[in-house]
């Protein structure tokens, strides 16, 4: 008889631990819920509190670490170096790696990668998101996005330091990289991400036709590898021939884009760093 009480008794306990992580996870999609409506209403304080609730009281509620993640990277604003929004761009990177750490679906993977991707350059955490932007073409290889954001960052990291350079050597716009001995230090650092940036690019428009932005993208990287031409004037001509070419590319196409969107005024214009 007292072994019959003990077993009803172990199994009514049981039976409130089950109802009590029913009742949890029936909170936890109340809080999605209305996570997404504040979401939604671009409410994104309001929407991340509910999405915290969500995965503390369910924490395999995948969807909700996801749009937890999402509303904190739409809280990050780049280029604000604080300690606040570097926390905040942090908070996201750690939930999005949260979600890739559950095995899920294709989607929210790629979803993920690409959170990450995107906020680790913004962060300008450059080698992280173009590990992470390879990580995505890796998954899939018919991403021409994951390889334009590829060749993005290697223009960044080729384009800052041969300015810098530029800039203390005091030579116009037009004026090639008349001392020898900084050309070579910057081919030595900028060759590498130069070719892989073009190559990245070249996918990319194979991928997508009239792919308008990485042919901008390509006619800038030709004149980082113009410039990088120190010893050779022929190269450095054809080179910047290449990327004059891209340019009428590039504006040949978003003509073609804007006759396909009727109603837009407006000419086209093509932005350049100097």
């Amino acid at each position: 008889m007292r072994h019959c009480i003990r077993v009803l008794a172990l199994a009514a306990v049981g039976l409130v631990l089950f109802s009590g992580v029913g009742c949890d996870k029936l909170r936890a999609r109340d809080q999605l819920n209305k996570g997404v409506a504040s979401y939604k209403n671009a409410r994104y304080e309001e929407a991340i509190d509910h999405f915290q609730q969500a995965v503390t009281l369910d924490p395999k509620l995948l969807n909700a670490r996801l749009y937890l993640a999402t509303a904190l990277t739409n809280q990050y604003i780049p280029g604000v170096d604080t300690d606040d929004n570097n926390r905040i761009g942090q908070q996201a990177v750690d939930e999005f790696k949260k979600v890739l750490e559950t095995n899920p679906g294709h989607d929210q993977k790629v979803t993920s990668l690409k959170g990450i991707a995107s906020l680790y350059f913004n962060m300008k955490k450059l080698d992280m998101a173009k590990e992470y932007n390879h990580k995505v073409a890796e998954l899939d290889a018919n991403d021409p996005e994951a390889y334009y954001s590829i060749g993005v960052i290697d223009w960044t990291q080729t384009y800052v330091p041969r300015m810098e350079e530029r800039a203390k050597l005091g030579l116009k716009p037009e004026e090639p990289l008349k001392d020898k001995k900084v050309c070579a230090a910057l081919k030595d650092k900028n060759w590498a991400n130069v070719m892989d940036g073009i190559d990245a690019l070249g996918k990319a428009m194979q991928l997508r036709e009239e792919y308008d932005d990485a042919m901008a993208y390509m006619n800038l990287m030709y004149r980082e590898k113009a410039d990088l031409e120190c010893d050779d004037p022929g190269a450095r001509a054809a080179d910047l021939k290449t990327a004059d070419e891209w340019v009428d590319k590039t504006m040949a196409a978003k003509k073609a884009k804007a006759e396909k969107q009727p109603g837009q005024e407006g000419g086209v214009t093509l932005d350049q760093p100097k």
